[in-house]
């Protein structure tokens, strides 16, 4: 037999209205009546609708789930997510799914049994298997957007559009665009941004993929990017661009003075790389503090922090880029 609010109301001894606030806006319920609700409400094993809501006190942990830890972006989105769980006394459990959309959910449904909520970074999983998982746990997005669902990402599009204004106003007209795995949201955002910029600034794209969004995506890339005459790259992160950076210094094509190339990211190694790579930065680590920020405002039922929030991005130029010789 279904349980109702209804009896979660009689087994408390408070009105239908004062247990429907205690799930929707906790933060108006006495502490006292509240607990008596959620200890009612899990001795009959109640479901409130409209999303999880944790019965018992607090374990002090959060999960967060990356999606490639060799990445070292993720390394920093760990970083900001640590240092803001420690402000608080939270632990952190994290893994990794290898990029793995099956190994990703297993790694949620289970996590989400020993800890308070969870950070999904990149996630690779599908709309509906997100949905279904924040019925059972408080969810925050990290570098993906669904609708209903807490999220913080990095504003792709603009970086995009940073990248774009940069290679045409050094002159170049023929781009290339060396993308991400197929079906990623953090592809889709960056062609979201590149794709009218590059109209609006009279730049013919090409755009070749997928490839993973590793070194060896860049070793593919490049040779099409060459075969297709272009005067510069736009390389889908800074692991794909050190992979062309690398193919075109071994077919003897010099950077930039033939071919400019952008990444995207900043990672540590792109200041030292040869010759250091012009990048747009994206804030790993901010994104990390603020995920924890909104997933801990979730918890606590706090309403002033934003639920959807995205960070800015800004270009860095090195020595990658030039005006093309042609």
């Amino acid at each position: 037999m279904t349980v109702t609010i209804h009896d979660v109301a009689s087994r408390a001894k408070v009105s239908i209205s004062t247990v429907s606030r205690a799930f929707t806006s906790p933060e108006v319920v006495k502490p006292e009546t509240r607990r008596r609700i959620l200890v009612a409400a899990e001795e009959l094993g109640y479901q409130p609708p409209g999303g999880p809501r944790k019965l018992t006190s607090r374990t002090g942990h959060i999960g967060i789930i990356v999606s490639d830890l060799d990445n070292p972006f993720f390394t920093g989105v760990l970083n900001g997510v640590q240092a803001r769980a420690r402000q608080d006394d939270v632990a952190v459990l994290f893994a990794n799914s290898d990029e793995d959309p099956v190994v990703e959910e297993n790694l949620a449904r289970n996590m989400a049994k020993q800890v308070d909520g969870l950070v999904l970074c990149s996630p690779s999983m599908s709309d509906e298997q997100v949905h279904d998982l924040a019925r059972q746990t408080f969810l925050v997005l990290l570098n993906r957007e669904i609708e209903d669902i807490p999220s913080v990402v990095m504003d792709s599009p603009g970086a995009m559009r940073q990248a774009v204004q940069h290679l045409a106003a050094l002159g170049h007209r023929r781009c290339a665009f060396i993308g991400g795995p197929r079906d990623s949201w953090p592809n889709e955002a960056r062609l979201s941004g590149l794709r009218p910029a590059a109209e609006e600034y009279g730049i013919e794209l090409v755009e070749f993929g997928p490839f993973p969004p590793r070194f060896e995506g860049g070793l593919q890339g490049a040779d099409l990017a060459l075969a297709a005459g272009v005067t510069a790259i736009i390389a889908y992160n800074d692991l794909v661009a050190f992979g062309v950076l690398a193919r075109l210094n071994a077919r003897g094509v010099p950077v930039p003075e033939e071919v400019s190339l952008v990444g995207s990211d900043d990672l540590v190694f792109a200041a030292v790389s040869a010759p250091p790579l012009t990048t747009v930065a994206m804030p790993a680590e901010a994104a990390g503090r603020a995920a924890v920020n909104v997933l801990l405002a979730q918890l606590d039922g706090e309403h002033r922090v934003s639920m959807h929030q995205s960070l800015d991005t800004y270009l860095i130029v090195r020595a990658t880029t030039a005006p093309p010789t042609a």
